[in-house]
């Protein structure tokens, strides 16, 4: 299996943390890379659909992603979204939970990764590699803007 979680305590607060991470062109540009090439659906809903395109030139591939799920912050409750990945390369799910804790917040990001030309037995290669890359792109969304 590949999921896997990443869990970040922030100084933010529920709302920024949940601004931060539900913009999609700033996860784009966390990945190296990797650019949002479409996005349909603005402000962000669910039915919205956006195509991450990962590549050098003409040779990549397109993660097409669509939201499922679309619960913002209403003030105490815990925001969550969930991202459907359809492509060709790359499927399976993202959910993003963001909770408010004290004066800040907890973001919780669990994906569940299957890139299609690798055999399962690579599984748990594909699962670090997840950790660490989507663990950095976590980690630059909360920063931010020199936070």
């Amino acid at each position: 299996m590949t999921a896997f979680r990443l869990t970040r305590a922030v100084t933010l607060t529920a709302d920024e943390a949940w601004s931060r991470v539900t913009d999609w062109r700033s996860h784009a540009a966390q990945v190296p890379l990797t650019r949002l090439s479409s996005v349909s659906g603005v402000p962000t809903g669910e039915g919205t659909l956006f195509v991450v395109r990962s590549g050098v030139g003409r040779v990549g591939f397109d993660d097409p992603m669509e939201v499922v799920r679309w619960v913002p912050p209403d003030g105490g409750g815990t925001a969550r979204c969930r991202l459907e990945k359809r492509g060709r390369v790359i499927t399976g799910w993202a959910e993003i939970e963001v909770e408010s804790q004290g004066a800040g917040a907890v973001v919780v990001w669990t994906e569940e990764l299957r890139i299609r030309p690798l055999p399962r037995v690579l599984d748990p290669l594909v699962v670090r590699v997840g950790r660490v890359v989507f663990g950095r792109a976590l980690d630059g969304l909360l920063r931010g803007h020199g936070h």
